[in-house]
């Protein structure tokens, strides 16, 4: 079965507490506090794998909950980080807020994700010791660990899809020109699931051709199998429309590659505009010339190339790969999408105050909603940095130190984390 969309709950692992201890050795009196750190909660790792081309299995497991991390103990020992919980998904995966429908990242490379990162364990009470307070009987709680319901949704990494209408002859093309070998037979809907093929061109040239199931009129309303898979052609950089030139089921020619584009435009504008190359099938089967000249014209037109062939038998097919390889030579790669996705802070809408102070050229920044920022930022990684500077600004902080008079290479400071102020 192929499933393509998801709907999963993932949460982050909670840090452990901060432990309460005092030094205890014979002859040693008064050791003073050794309470260590809680562990950091375990992260959650989406990662990609070439082995996995379905989102089959998280019909069956829908919660992903990372380890939380130990508690501190006794000598100043820290406490244990609780283990990443590590998501697999194929490559291609959108990683979508349940709540909002923002991206959140896409699965189109090798790089692994963290989706949410665990929370930090909390200070031992070694850490509040000062001359006048030198017996500190607390320590600080580990940060919990975030919690998100997310949709996952494949979008297949294909430069080249093959569209148009049920028994057009998409699979037949797809299984000459690759090693894909799709089902064949004369009838709707034998493709049932999306194919991918292979073209090599030469040594270390290739590129990834997908046949997707045949789209019908209404398929953008949910008519049909077209609607299931119109997301899989949205990274397409070419789309190949394939049209039954030779009217072998009483179809018309014009009248089917209009409809397959009103769909194309009625799922995404953007998708209607992608370059295309139209492709008259089944000529072998020509009987009435005159209809498929009329379509011929009607194309050109129009402004499309045009080609005819013959899947069956090969003919016209290697024409059509030259101005396919031409094509993938000058058409931008495959789409990635960018994040869209802004985490909402947890707290009353109203407590997002912040008291900033100044000594020299370090500002000094408080609030206690800050301190969930911080414990949810992996701030060794990019993209959460990203994150922390967008809330940054969004909440009103940059604007805020702006006015009081911070300069590009000031420090910031906040709680534990000081960086260089950049413009």
């Amino acid at each position: 079965m192929f499933t393509d969309i998801a709907k999963i709950y993932i949460k982050a692992g909670n840090g452990g507490n901060g432990a309460v201890s005092f030094h205890r050795e014979k002859y040693v009196a008064n050791g003073g506090p050794d309470g260590g750190d809680g562990g950091k909660g375990g992260n959650v790792v989406f990662v990609v794998s070439d082995h996995v081309n379905t989102l089959i299995d998280f019909k069956y497991k829908k919660k992903f909950v990372a380890e939380n991390g130990e508690n501190g103990g006794a000598a100043r020992c820290s406490g244990k980080k609780g283990q990443d919980v590590i998501i697999t998904v194929p490559a291609g995966t959108l990683i979508k807020d349940a709540a909002s429908g923002d991206i959140i990242h896409d699965m189109s490379d090798k790089e692994p994700f963290i989706a949410l990162t665990g929370g930090n364990g909390g200070w031992g009470n070694t850490h509040f010791a000062t001359p006048t307070r030198q017996t500190p009987r607390f320590a600080k709680s580990g940060i919990k660990g975030k919690e998100l319901e997310v949709i996952l949704e494949l979008k297949l990494l294909a430069d080249v899809g093959l569209i148009g209408f049920p028994n057009v002859g998409k699979s037949t093309l797809i299984s000459m020109v690759s090693s894909a070998k799709p089902k064949i037979a004369n009838y709707h809907f034998t493709t049932l699931t999306p194919v991918l093929g292979v073209i090599s061109f030469a040594p270390g040239e290739s590129i990834v051709m997908a046949d997707i199931p045949g789209i019908i009129e209404g398929a953008s309303e949910g008519v049909g199998l077209g609607h299931d898979f119109l997301r899989h052609i949205d990274r397409c950089r070419l789309l190949i429309h394939l049209v039954d030139v030779a009217s072998s089921e009483g179809r018309n020619p014009i009248e089917d590659f209009e409809a397959i584009n009103k769909e194309l435009e009625n799922y995404s504008e953007e998708l209607s505009e992608r370059p295309q190359i139209v492709v008259g099938n089944k000529a072998d089967l020509i009987y009435d010339k005159e209809i498929s000249e009329e379509f011929k014209k009607y194309v050109t037109e129009k402004g499309y190339k045009y080609f005819e062939i013959s899947a069956a038998t090969t003919k016209g097919v290697d024409d059509l790969l030259k101005e396919i390889r031409h094509q993938m030579s000058i058409l931008p790669p495959v789409k990635v999408y960018e994040s869209t996705y802004i985490e909402p802070i947890e707290t009353d809408p109203d407590d997002r105050s912040v008291e900033i102070t100044r000594d020299n050229n370090v500002f000094y920044v408080e609030g206690e909603w800050l301190l969930n920022v911080i414990g949810s930022v992996n701030f060794e990684d990019y993209e959460s940095l990203q994150y922390f500077q967008r809330v940054l600004r969004k909440s009103g902080v940059i604007d805020k130190l702006t006015e009081k008079g911070i300069k590009e290479g000031d420090i910031v400071s906040i709680y534990d984390v000081e960086f260089e102020f950049v413009l």
